[in-house]
């Protein structure tokens, strides 16, 4: 008795630390017992004649099935979240079996009787018992937690879904598999004339994005969610004001963007954020030309745990790179984007290199150590005022570390080397704009060095919705405090973008190629930035003028009223990306500009502020600073 009870401890024990074994045994059972139960089903109950040819066949076929259940992953299948791709490699197994079945009838001769009807039998039986298995294991969890669900004495909400997709259907399909969330779908809305009264997985399009006030009276419903990933900022906008006049909540499935990061659930359901409003129509990325120069190559991120490049780093993932080098000085920063990405991507190596850009010797160790194929040099300061109040750092860092990377760069023959520039290089009225541009001028000198197979290019694009330090986290903060919001000037405009679209197309803009280019992201329309205040207002459900007041403080040094991507010089022409654009550019000094760096570098040096403002003049003719407005 007591070796029994151990026995079947080990069993448990050994089904409960890997359910694969216990899901491969209920396979390779079910499969086998398809082969007696064809030959019954075929000689209608007279099988016992052909017991020994029974027997063989399941001698012969246990590795053959066993075999395929391995190599073709069944046991590491979901059976609880079963899809229709899961069923599609079922079959194309199963197939497989009934080929190999067949082509054994025919040789087998008379060693052993196997009519050709007995193969298609057991694939069909197989198809059903297989699949009816994973069907039962989905329905049985679903069924559990039904049961929970209705002990327990809370009601569900009824939820009313914007938008009739794919991504509505995938968000119904989550509250189905999770009862617990006491979610119940009472109908879609869908300006589609086409999905009008079409049910989808039991649930209605029951009206337009317009009939919302009165389907939400009609159907008594408690929260309406927002299921349109790629809809534009405008749709979005529209959804927000009608659910407000009729004071329902509300919540938004992320972005196309966000999405792509990682598989959905409903935990990922968030109020809608001002980024939702600014949202544009969402451009496919080509994945080909991406995945050509990132496939299996070690890639460099500088600044890797920051805002831009640790999006960076997640986009690139991807794409399947051999190993990502971490490089950054903010030890918790990279620590942070290191420890998400050994949990996300496991099957991509990760190195985290602290190190600081200014820092060549150690840059050099890192070089020769990792030597990688493609960097995407990310790190630099890029506060305004912060860098008006200390040019020499804006200069040290800026430029300093940009020349470091493109330097070494040509030295260990990196194959891509991306640099992020700003739409505050262009026309210059900071330092820290204007440090953005002498980088530009930088690389594209490194592009006249570069060897044959070597591509040195800039992208320049504007701000980044929620980025750290900039505006919308300050605003939010503010109103948290109940005000008031603070902005220069009530004419002030910005171009935005979201972090994940941003740094999506650099990685495609890394991806065109083009030795010396600079390229430029289309922002879209530019925003005023005390429109984004009043929408973030609104979203934290008050009142601007009221409940929240907002102040003008004035425009601070080395700001501007409006961001531009182009010089007047400049000109762009298209590239096969329908959201980047080749700048024509002009400026980079044809004489000298190795004796103007390292004059500037002297003056930063110095620590002379006036002097670091001149000699970027000389080096950039259209930089205007402070002390020359007002001698004008």
């Amino acid at each position: 008795m007591c070796f029994f009870k151990l026995l079947l401890s080990g069993y448990n024990y050994i089904f409960m630390k890997d359910r694969r074994i216990l899901k491969f045994f209920i396979d390779l059972v079910l499969w086998t017992v398809t082969l007696p139960a064809a030959y019954i089903l075929r000689f209608e109950g007279q099988w016992l004649p052909y017991l020994p040819d029974i027997s063989l066949l399941i001698i012969f076929s246990l590795p053959v099935i066993a075999g395929i259940i391995h190599f073709v992953g069944f046991n590491r299948q979901s059976w609880h979240n079963i899809s229709i791709r899961d069923l599609i490699s079922l079959s194309k197994g199963i197939g497989l079996f009934a080929v190999i079945f067949i082509l054994g009838s025919l040789v087998s001769g008379d060693a052993v009787l196997i009519p050709l009807s007995v193969p298609l039998i057991s694939a069909i039986l197989t198809a059903i018992f297989l699949g009816g298995a994973r069907v039962m294991a989905r329905l049985q969890i679903e069924y559990s937690a039904k049961r929970i669900v209705k002990k327990s004495k809370q009601p569900a909400k009824k939820v009313l879904i914007i938008g009739a997709g794919a991504a509505g259907n995938l968000l119904v399909r989550e509250m189905f598999r999770h009862p617990g969330v006491r979610m119940k779908p009472v109908g879609f809305l869908d300006d589609n004339a086409g999905k009008q009264k079409e049910i989808y997985m039991g649930v209605p399009v029951v009206g337009m994005l317009n009939d919302l006030p009165e389907v939400v009276k009609e159907k008594d419903v408690d929260l309406v969610l927002i299921a349109m990933p790629t809809a534009p900022g405008r749709v979005i906008r529209d959804v927000v004001e009608l659910a407000k006049s009729v004071e329902i909540d509300f919540q938004i499935m992320p972005g196309l963007y966000e999405l792509m990061s990682g598989k959905f659930s409903i935990s990922q359901l968030r109020e809608v954020d001002v980024q939702d409003l600014l949202r544009r129509d969402h451009v496919e990325l080509d994945f080909e030309s991406i995945s050509q120069y990132l496939y299996n190559k070690v890639v460099m991120v500088t600044g890797a745990g920051g805002s831009i490049g640790s999006e960076i780093v997640r986009q690139i993932t991807r794409c399947d790179p051999k190993k990502i080098l971490l490089l950054g000085r903010g030890e918790n920063s990279i620590f942070k984007i290191e420890t998400e990405c050994r949990q996300l991507f496991q099957h991509i190596e990760f190195a985290s290199l602290i190190t600081d850009v200014k820092d060549i010797e150690s840059l050099e160790n890192n070089f020769a150590k990792y030597r990688p194929d493609v960097v995407f040099h990310a790190a630099a300061h890029k506060h305004v005022s912060l860098m008006e109040n200390n040019p020499e750092q804006a200069i040290i860092n800026n430029v300093g570390g940009t020349r470091n990377m493109v330097n070494l760069a040509l030295k260990y023959s990196v194959k891509r080397f991306v640099n992020i520039s700003s739409d505050k290089s262009v026309n210059p009225t900071s330092v820290m704009g204007a440090s953005k541009r002498v980088a530009e001028y930088i690389v594209e000198w490194a592009s006249c060095k570069a060897k044959e197979g070597q591509e040195f290019v800039s992208v320049r694009f504007g701000n980044v919705l929620g980025s750290r330090g900039s505006v919308v986290p300050l605003f939010k903060q503010q109103i948290e405090k109940g005000g008031p919001i603070t902005i220069t000037h009530p004419d002030m405009t910005r171009y935005f973008m979201t972090i994940p679209e941003a740094s999506q197309l650099v990685i495609q803009a890394g991806g065109l190629g083009g030795n010396g280019s600079v390229y430029v992201l289309d922002m879209g329309e530019p925003v005023k930035i005390v429109d984004l205040a009043n929408d973030l207002i609104k979203l934290s459900g008050l009142i601007p003028g009221e409940d929240i007041e907002i102040e003008y403080s004035g425009i601070r040094p080395g700001e501007k009223m409006y961001e531009e991507l182009l010089t007047d010089e400049e000109s762009t022409t298209a590239t096969h990306h329908a959201k980047i654009f080749s700048a024509k550019t002009s400026g980079l000094p044809e004489n000298g500009f190795d004796n103007m760096l390292e004059e500037l570098f002297k003056r930063s040096h110095d620590n002379d502020g006036s002097a670091i403002r001149e000699q970027l003049k000389s080096i950039i003719p259209t930089y205007e600073y402070e002390t020359e407005k007002m001698k004008s």
